[in-house]
């Protein structure tokens, strides 16, 4: 089959990272505990990494740091220069191995001036394809006005911007048990994303943004029918939205985590086969496993749809093609 199949959503703990706190060096202030480094499979080097993408059959991954990495509650500055080096190693493993990987940023978000510099070095000179950012900013979240020179920005630059939820999760404000606050929060934190980009018209004031919800949207699949009844029975709560939140759900791309075929088959009949990228969550223990398989084998998908999630939805995007 022409095309490669890229995985999206797949992560790295950085080297230079490991090397200092596992030395008992000081990097940036981190902890041991902010890379998963409980997860052996972050200590991978590229080259035992590649040895499993090829048994996975995976072409190349999209690398983004580990979201750990984002810290948009230090001083910018100190966020800025976690990000300088998270991004020069994105970048150095995609040099490296031209052919394997290719890289998202992060960026110091909470000081939008920074984080525009840092995208254009990173757009620019380091060769990256866009940026791995969370749901929110220290609760901020993204229709706020402050947010508007970064969104433009992506736009210009053309940036694949890949949502991907940090800690905490808003669930963790109700309750911190049984695994809630990711199982279920990671969900919840993607939904209110979606709404608050759609109903604070930012998918409007910018429409050639390029915008992938992680973990397959979460519930955004689930809840456009209650979002599009809300957007109708109140007329003075619908924000700077022009239409109704079911009219944007095909702005965006949705990866595919999600653990069963009926979940995929859903996700696919509400926002187009065309929508949906292929996504692993690579190395996480909640990565989907044989993950190439079992879009290959999955008996609610026909043969286009399969082409489509593994090699044709992403070659048509342009920060990745």
């Amino acid at each position: 089959m022409a095309g490669r199949v890229i995985d999206v959503h797949a992560h790295v703990t950085p080297q230079r990272y490991q090397r200092a706190v596992l030395s008992g060096r000081d990097w940036h202030g981190l902890s041991a505990a902010t890379g998963e480094l409980d997860n052996q499979r972050n200590h991978w080097q590229p080259d035992r990494r590649i040895e499993e993408m090829d048994r996975l059959g995976v072409d190349v991954q999209l690398i983004s740091p580990t979201d750990g990495f984002y810290q948009y509650h230090r001083e910018p500055s100190e966020t800025a220069a976690i990000a300088v080096e998270c991004n020069d190693e994105m970048a150095e493993m995609a040099t490296a191995h031209p052919d394997r990987f290719m890289g998202l940023g992060t960026l110091p978000l909470q000081d939008v001036d920074l984080a525009i510099a840092e995208m254009e070095r990173c757009m620019g000179p380091l060769g990256l394809r866009g940026f791995m950012i969370d749901d929110h900013v220290n609760n901020r979240t993204y229709d706020d006005p402050f947010f508007d020179a970064f969104w433009a920005a992506a736009e210009r630059f053309g940036a694949f911007v890949l949502v991907h939820q940090g800690r905490p999760t808003s669930v963790t404000f109700r309750t911190t048990k049984y695994f809630l606050p990711n199982a279920v929060g990671n969900l919840v934190d993607r939904t209110l994303t979606f709404g608050s980009l759609v109903y604070g018209g930012v998918m409007d004031k910018y429409p050639g943004l390029t915008i992938c919800l992680g973990h397959a949207g979460g519930y955004v699949p689930y809840a456009i029918d209650r979002l599009d009844m809300g957007w109708e029975m109140w007329p003075d709560l619908r924000g700077a939205s022009r239409d109704r939140p079911g009219t944007y759900v095909r702005r965006f791309y949705y990866d595919t985590v999600t653990y069963t075929d009926r979940n995929l088959r859903f996700l696919l009949d509400v926002v187009g086969s065309d929508r949906v990228v292929f996504g692993t969550d690579f190395p996480a223990p909640m990565e989907v496993p044989a993950a190439v398989r079992r879009i290959e084998t999955s008996p609610l998908l026909d043969d286009g749809e399969r082409e489509q999630i593994l090699r044709g939805n992403v070659a048509g995007i342009p920060a990745l093609a």
